[in-house]
């Protein structure tokens, strides 16, 4: 079958783009580069606990390790950012609980992965028999690497990819195929003297520019993290219950983010707007419901209660909260009571101080604690 693989990449790109996908760029497999940057970051132990980093070896950057026969990579861009007020004021509010943009609506595992599937059966129709591999964060991918060759855009300070017309607030998946189908051509690179990121990390996790130390993030900390979180870092996580989003709110490139049109993204179960306390009440039989097709269920329900104590025990003092602890003190997890009793002395401590500095009306509000 003689194939015109200049027009196919054209309709590829068409195709993409009536599945939902903003962007469709096309590259080869050589990543050089970005091996020498992943081991220099695994080699400082950045990587914290997550060893599927190392696991899998050079098959993350020789895609033909991982897939044989592979010649070019498709990636594509899908927006996620909800329609939805300012998310900042949530933050202010610390007895409201952050849950990360990109986990508000349906995981986006399956969104992207069933839209590729779709986009390589209508390749397979034009050129017949098709070898290919769908992924959306999933297997050792170098995803932002392969994006930003493939011209979606370029990996800023925070080591997000940006694009120049959309932000940040993306997802990213990846169709593996044998076809020898022309590449595009990376953009150029805009973050400039900008320091917007480094500076606004709650945790300092962005240790130089193009450096996290996963150790300290607290996507990592909420999300990746099985075991106890660092005391020295939990009154840094403030309400963050489930990710963090700051590197991107105070990025000057996201005032050109447009509120996806895709409903599966759209908030489910309230949680863009809910308390700390609403959520630290769910049972375990309430946490699997209201995360049902959620990237949420992921951490399991011990974790999900591990992070929404410290962001109690980082509220002001407060009876009701001491209570809601308290109810979890005797909790069957070790780590969950490691965290809540720790959360309960953090109030303790504050309220103490309330006390001492004789503010009444404080005090007043705090009564319930130690009671």
């Amino acid at each position: 079958m003689n194939i015109d693989y200049v027009a196919l990449a054209r309709q590829i790109k068409q195709w993409g783009k009536a599945l939902g996908f903003q962007q469709v760029g096309i590259t080869d497999i050589e990543l050089s580069q970005a091996d020498k940057y992943l081991r220099n970051w695994l080699n400082r132990g950045f990587h914290g606990e997550m060893a599927w980093m190392v696991k899998h070896g050079a098959k993350r950057t020789h895609p033909d390790r991982l897939i044989s026969g592979v010649r070019r990579i498709i990636s594509v861009r899908m927006d996620y950012l909800p329609e939805e007020p300012d998310p900042k004021a949530l933050l202010k509010d610390p007895e409201q609980a952050f849950v990360s943009r990109y986990a508000l609506g349906r995981d986006y595992h399956k969104v992207l992965r069933q839209r590729l599937q779709k986009l390589a059966e209508r390749i397979s129709e034009q050129v017949g028999t098709l070898n290919y591999r769908a992924f959306v964060d999933s297997a050792p991918v170098m995803e932002k690497a392969l994006a930003e060759k493939a011209g979606l855009g370029w990996i800023g300070k925070h080591s997000n990819l940006i694009n120049r017309n959309a932000g940040s607030w993306f997802f990213l998946g990846e169709l593996y195929t044998d076809l020898p189908l022309p590449i595009d051509q990376p953009v150029q690179e805009h973050c400039g003297d900008c320091t917007a990121c480094l500076d606004c990390c709650p945790t300092q996790a962005i240790v130089a520019p193009y450096q996290v130390d996963a150790r300290r993030c607290i996507s990592y900390l909420t999300i990746e993290l099985k075991g106890a979180i660092p005391l020295e870092l939990r009154p840094l996580i403030g309400n963050r219950i489930y990710g963090c989003d700051d590197c991107q709110q105070c990025c000057p490139w996201n005032r050109f983010a447009t509120p996806t049109e895709i409903t599966d993204f759209s908030p489910r179960h309230g949680l863009d707007q809910a308390t700390l306390l609403k959520l630290f009440a769910w049972t375990e039989t309430d946490f699997l419901r209201f995360t049902t097709g959620s990237a949420i269920r992921r951490i399991g329900h011990a974790r999900w209660l591990r992070n929404i104590a410290v962001a109690l025990g980082n509220a002001p003092v407060n009876a009701r909260i001491y209570q809601a602890l308290k109810q979890r003190a005797d909790h069957p997890s070790d780590m969950v009571r490691e965290h809540v009793h720790w959360a309960m002395q953090q109030q303790k401590q504050m309220k103490e101080q309330h006390t001492s500095s004789g503010n009444a009306t404080e005090c007043a509000e705090a009564i319930g604690i130690c009671q």
